[in-house]
Formats: C-alpha cells, structure tokens, sequence
C-alpha cells in the first residue's frame, strides 16, 4: 500500500491524515478535524516559543546554581584577575595573598629602588628614605570577589593592577629626595670646543635641569615596590647650542685657526703667534642656529706678543716732583710709543681663516705718560702741609727703612686719590734689598725680612695725619711702642709673597695734589707731604685708662733678649681740623686705642714648676 502526502499541506504532518487507496479504487480524502489557516500558525510559534523559552529557563537556572557555586567557593577571596606590584595575587584568600606578597615583595624592600631624573641614574633604599608595605591595608585595598556576574566573568579574561599601600617617614623620604639633587640637578652648559695642544675638541651642549621635589617624592612613593625604574621629573632649562653646531664650529673655525703659526711684523723685528698661543685665546660663544662664533682675548695674545716686539717700542716717563735745594721742582715727562694692539689685532681672526699668507703688521701708536709735565705742574705742589720725624731705629731696621724710603719718595698723590703703602712698593723681600730685622709677630717681639717698615709707616701715617688728608685704613700695634705717639702710629704687614695683610692708606680729598719727600739718616727718618696747604691740624691726646700688667713669658731658646715687658692700657687721640686764615673748626674726631701688655721675657732655663 503507498501513502501520499497532499503537496498543499505538506509541512502540516501534525494534522493530516494520510490517504489510503487500494488497486483499482479511487482516492479517499480526510478532511482535517480544524482549520489550517492563521490560526494554526499562530499555535505552532507559540509552542516553539515555550520551547524556547524552557531551554532558557533551564541555561539560567545551571548559570545560577554555577554562580551561587562560585560566590559560595570564593567568598573571602580576592577578585581575580587583581595584581599587586606585578605579583599575581587574584582568587586568593587574603592570608594567602598577604603570604604570597610578602614572599615576593619582601626581597625587593632591600635593594635600591632605580630612579631616572633626566639623562641622570640615581638610586635610593627604601629605608633611608622612610617607606615600607602595610600588608594588611595592601590586600584589603584589593578587595573581595565582586557579586556582579558580569564582573566576575570579565575577571576571568582580564587583569587589574592595585598596586601597594606604603607608609612613609616625611622627614627621611624629604632628606632621601632633596639629597639626590647633587647629582641630578645641574646648570645649563652650552657647547664649546676645548683643546688637547692644538687638536679642538667638541665640547657637547648638556641643558640644566632641576629636581621637582615634590613630584619625585609623590613619584618615588607610588612606585618604589613595583621592581621597575621610575622615571623623576624635573625642570629643564634649554641651551643655545646643538652638538652639529659645535662640531660645525670645530670644522669651519678651530681646526683652520690653529693650522699653523700667524708673524706680526713690527718696526724692526716680526714676531710669531704659535698654534698653542692661538688656541689659548680663542673665545667661543653661542651663536644663532646652534652654533658657536669665536673671538680672540687680546690679554693673552698681548702676554704671547708683547715680549717679543718690546725692543720695537719706546717706554715713557711720568713727570715726577724731584727735591732739589729743599724744594720741589718738576722732572718733565716723557712721551713713548708701543703697539697700538686693539688695532694690531683687529684683523687677526679673519687671517686665522686662511691657509697660506697668515700675517699681520703691527700698528703703532703715542702713549702718552700717565702723568704731563703740564699736569704736574698744574697740581699745586709748593709748600710743606705737614710732616713727621722719628728715630732710634736699629742697624737692620735703618737698612728696610731707608729702601722703603727710596721707593716712595717723589710719589705723586693727585686729587681724589688714595695712597696705599703696600700698594706702592709692592712686594718687600730680600729681592727688593729687604733684611731681616726685628719685627711683632703674632702680638710678640720676633724677627722678619723687612722688619721695622712700621716705623716708616708710623712716619708717614703722622705726616699725613697733619697733611689733613682722609684716614682710608691704618692699624695700631698690638702693644705700645713708647718712641711712637700712643694711638697716632701704624704698623703694616704682608704675607711672604708680597700680598697685603695690614696696609697703611690715606685719602687725598683736596682739589689740589700732594707729593712724598722723605729724609733717611743713619738715626731718624722724616717724611713731609707738599702742596697747597689748605688746613692746619691739632692733636689732643687722651689720658690712659684701663691698666693690665703684662704677663711672663719664657722667651726661645736662642737669640733670647730678655724684657722687663711694660703695661697695656686704653687711650685716645681727638684731631681737630681748622681752616688756615680764618681758623673755622671743619672737623673734629677721636680715635680709641687699646694696647695689649707687653709682655715681660725670661731667658734661659726656667724654673722648676714654671
């Protein structure tokens, strides 16, 4: 028997009846119990939907009993996914997490965390800079399993960094940050060129920068556990130059300046600027565009040339006041001529450019004296102003004084001008003729090269102190001298190089100029000031205050000159100043001095206990 399925409700095998025909019969047809239509339709989505939606039903509630599962087992835990300064510590309680930090944390804790200011390396241990883990607060700060289901789902494909909770001294982590400035923060250094001999070196352009503190230490505090190198900021502060520039200016200007020797041709003699001297003097400065422009320091090519061409020039004379028959009389000057360098050396740094034909020619130029025979006689030198006497020097101290003497006498002070002893003669050693003499050294009687210059200083202090000229700096004896007028005396002294320690200076404030005479005999020494004598000068002395006995004091061991010593004390000296003619007062002031004993010296052995 064959079953056929009416092709018009072929997909409607829930409600058809199949048709049955025999050999020989016609075909019988069922007519379905309901309507095909619309309304079948509809029931048949219905039902796949509540197939559907069972299924679903079913997913949820296995979902849901997984996710009670899973919130059940992981209660407690930390979230996953969650790591703490790159140490994975997701899904675990937090008794493990925190064992498992510290296990992986705590060998970090003493090494030095690695910091990055700039172009700069540094370091610095977390101890000495006050920082530690809190444990506790760091798993806590991680959390616990979210009940979010999307979270937790997410959480399983993705990763979150918490990092650490750190607690921090203020003052070590302050002390740790500010000590890295020595080594990060730096000034800005253009680029230049220095040289080995007279092969030029480049000289890279390094920018300054400066360590923001507090940015360091907020830095230094959120990453010193995370095991990686921190990066500091800092202020930068940009430079002119760029390396190519400097390089350019090594190519284009040193090398070529120092290829070979430049002859200055002078009146009668060539002199020769060596490669060494060229690349002594050269001066390089930044340029616009990043490179550098030179320039010459003409000091020091004048210091390489000028012996060379001296015996070409002519040294000048000053007009100096001579004493001839007690007076003063004008010696004229004389006028010279050197090398005018500003404009010898004017076109140097253009020769220095050329390969071949490096030479210049020396220009020449008057040098006029400092001081005309017209000027020095227009200074109004013509009477004595004042002067001063002293004697009872020593052999050796007449030797020094009377050198010192020399040098100084005919010395012009012009109006304005400040006088400066040490100034004058510069260095007094035995090269100069000094001796040895006695001298105070260190508050006591000892012996110096140039001992009893204080006594001339004494002189000249007085003679100017009546010249009316202005007091620019003097100092007393430690202890009274008893020939020299108590607090109107001056002592001077210098180191053994020549430099000044104690000098002895007065001011010419008068519109008209003043010259030094001085009189050296085998037992005194007199000093006079010449000019216009405007002033005439008083001094009152003070009484004697304040009296301490000197001290004993063993004296050495050879050369011992023994001394009964003498009282120190305070006292005073008022000058008066008074116009000449009308008598006005113009100045009053007083000086007070306080001498220190003298102390009384012991030769030979001392005595038992003392």
């Amino acid at each position: 028997m064959e079953h056929r399925w009416p092709e018009s409700h072929a997909e409607q095998t829930d409600v058809l009846t199949p048709i049955t025909r025999t050999p020989g019969d016609e075909p019988t047809v069922r007519i379905p119990a309901e309507p095909v239509g619309d309304e079948s339709t509809a029931k048949d989505k219905s039902k796949r939907l509540r197939r559907i939606g069972l299924v679903a039903a079913g997913v949820i509630g296995v979902l849901a009993v997984i996710y009670g599962v899973d919130v059940f087992l992981s209660s407690g835990e930390v979230p996953r996914g969650v790591t703490v300064a790159g140490v994975e510590v997701g899904g675990e309680s937090h008794g493990d997490a925190e064992r498992i930090l510290r296990d992986e944390l705590e060998p970090r804790l003493g090494q030095p965390v690695k910091l990055v200011a700039g172009d700069v390396d540094v370091e610095v241990r977390p101890a000495d800079a006050g920082l530690a883990i809190d444990w506790a607060a760091t798993v806590a700060q991680a959390g616990d399993q979210p009940l979010n289901p999307i979270t937790r789902l997410t959480s399983l494909f993705s990763s979150r960094e918490v990092g650490v909770v750190s607690t921090k001294d203020d003052k070590k982590l302050d002390t740790a940050i500010e000590g890295l400035r020595a080594k990060t923060d730096r000034e800005p250094a253009e680029g230049g060129i220095r040289f080995e001999g007279v092969n030029p070196v480049a000289v890279d352009p390094k920018p300054g920068q400066k360590l923001d503190v507090p940015g360091a230490e907020k830095a230094v505090v959120d990453g010193w556990a995370s095991g990686q190198r921190i990066k500091l900021p800092v202020a930068v502060t940009k430079v002119r130059t760029t390396a190519d520039g400097v390089r350019k200016a090594v190519d284009d200007i040193a090398k070529p300046a120092v290829a070979g020797p430049v002859v200055i041709h002078g009146e009668g003699k060539d002199a020769t600027l060596e490669p060494e001297a060229i690349a002594g003097a050269l001066v390089f400065q930044p340029a616009d565009g990043g490179g550098l422009s030179a320039t010459l320091d003409q000091n020091k090519l004048v210091g390489a040339l000028g012996p060379q061409l001296s015996s070409t020039e002519v040294e000048g004379k000053d007009a100096q006041i001579v004493f001839s028959g007690g007076a003063p009389k004008v010696e004229p000057s004389v006028d010279g001529k050197g090398v005018d360098w500003a404009k010898t050396l004017t076109p140097l740094m253009d020769t220095l450019r050329k390969p071949e034909g490096r030479e210049v020619k020396a220009e020449y130029a008057p040098k006029p004296a400092k001081v005309t025979t017209d000027a020095a006689n227009k200074l109004g030198i013509k009477e004595v102003i004042g002067e001063f006497s002293t004697g009872g020097f020593a052999q050796d101290s007449g030797v020094n004084i009377k050198t010192v003497a020399a040098k100084v006498n005919g010395a012009i002070v012009a109006p304005g001008e400040t006088f400066s002893l040490n100034g004058y003669t510069g260095p007094r050693t035995r090269a100069q003729g000094y001796v040895e003499a006695g001298a105070i050294k260190d508050g006591a009687p000892g012996r110096e090269v140039g001992g009893g210059i204080s006594q001339f200083a004494t002189t000249l202090y007085n003679a100017a102190y009546f010249s009316a000229m202005k007091d620019a700096g003097h100092k007393e004896h430690s202890y009274y001298i008893s020939r020299y007028p108590a607090a109107r005396e001056a002592t001077v002294f210098q180191n053994p190089d020549g430099s000044s320690v104690i000098d002895l200076k007065f001011t010419n404030d008068s519109d008209t100029g003043v010259a030094i005479q001085t009189i050296w005999t085998s037992s005194s020494i007199t000093v006079k000031l010449w000019g216009t004598k405007h002033f005439e000068v008083e001094s009152v002395p003070g009484g004697r205050t304040n009296q301490t006995e000197p001290q004993t004091k063993q004296g050495p061991a050879e050369n011992c000159h023994a001394g009964n010593g003498a009282p120190g004390f305070t006292t005073s000296d008022t000058r008066i100043i008074r116009e000449v003619g009308s008598g006005r007062e113009v100045s009053r002031k007083t000086r007070t001095v306080k001498y220190n004993p003298q102390p009384k010296i012991v030769c030979g052995t001392p005595p038992p206990g003392g």
